[in-house]
């Protein structure tokens, strides 16, 4: 079977907390994990909700970094809930959080966007800083990890390895132009061994021209979601992961719910709760493998782009990105 690995990248608004000052952590909660609306929440504990009706589990990826500017308590909210309904807890980390910090800096006065732009030694420091944040803040010891913004290098994984961390998923083939600096292209799709980790790159399917298109619940229509994993199960492709955050069902002004892409996260879960051939996994419990080759990815067709251009379209209008 092809394992699916549903990864939610769990994390307070460190541009939230920039423009409306670091005081407002509930405020920061409600529209980026809780993410709170008129129609209710729509955040984790909405995802986690669908989820656990058609029995599948998802790997979030949580952000320890606030706690340096609220302490632990602000982590153990995201982390508690999580942990209690049995879903996968791994390491999230935005540098970005360092500029607020002050002296809970654990690299003094250095600040960056990107874990990629600090040194070897900084990145092992600001690892396992934040490894230790999250264990206080309730999790099991994590044993993969994702940059923010995917900023990774091969320093990283270095310093992932250093650590004991066996898996990165940071690499995402599709994005060739993004902030990962890790040294792999976009025909490095399939799990391989790489700087002495476990590298699991972002899935993707086929685009025009020859290009690819990550497998982003914001990026891709159900059908294609659908159609990419079939075609995943039909040739043995061993995994594949998927990309979404806890607010993603949100408006960009986080405000509002975004119905196009709530839709298309409720199809998938009733989706995959019928799919035979694809179930899903987590690094906890299923750890993807290495798989030598190269991944084949769902060929590209005109009517299903057309098709996304236009849900795209609406959703852009009405809620800022879908």
């Amino acid at each position: 079977m092809t394992r699916l690995y549903i990864t939610v990248d769990t994390e307070y608004s460190c541009g939230l907390a920039l423009r409306d000052g670091a005081g407002n952590r509930t405020g920061n909660f409600a529209r980026s994990i809780a993410c709170d609306t008129a129609i209710g929440p729509l955040g984790i504990g909405y995802q986690m909700d669908r989820l656990d009706q058609y029995g599948l589990k998802a790997v979030f990826f949580v952000d320890p970094m606030p706690a340096l500017v609220w302490g632990t308590a602000a982590i153990a909210d995201v982390v508690g809930p999580i942990v209690s309904r049995g879903h996968d807890v791994q390491l999230h980390l935005h540098s970005e959080w360092l500029a607020l910090a002050g002296s809970n800096n654990p690299v003094g006065p250095r600040t960056g966007r990107n874990i990629a732009d600090f040194s070897l030694d900084d990145q092992c420091v600001l690892i396992d800083r934040a490894r230790d944040l999250l264990v206080a803040a309730g999790a099991p010891r994590p044993v993969a990890f994702r940059a923010g913004n995917y900023g990774a290098n091969d320093d990283t994984l270095r310093a992932l390895a250093h650590l004991g961390i066996a898996y990165d998923t940071s690499h995402c083939p599709a994005i060739p132009g993004a902030d990962c600096a890790i040294s792999l292209g976009p025909d490095d799709r399939a799990v391989l061994a790489h700087c002495g980790v476990i590298e699991v790159p972002i899935g993707a399917i086929g685009a025009a021209n020859g290009a690819l298109r990550h497998f982003q619940l914001t990026a891709l229509t159900i059908s294609e979601i659908a159609a990419a994993l079939r075609h995943a199960a039909a040739r043995q492709v061993p995994s594949m992961t998927l990309v979404s955050h806890s607010f993603e069902l949100l408006s960009r002004d986080r405000m509002r719910a975004n119905q196009v892409v709530k839709r298309r996260f409720d199809t998938l879960c009733a989706v995959l709760g019928s799919l035979k051939d694809v179930r899903t996994a987590t690094y906890a419990s299923d750890p993807p493998e290495p798989a030598p080759g190269l991944q084949a990815v769902l060929p590209h067709r005109w009517p299903r782009t057309l098709r996304r251009m236009a849900e795209q379209a609406v959703g852009n209008a009405l809620y800022g990105s879908s």
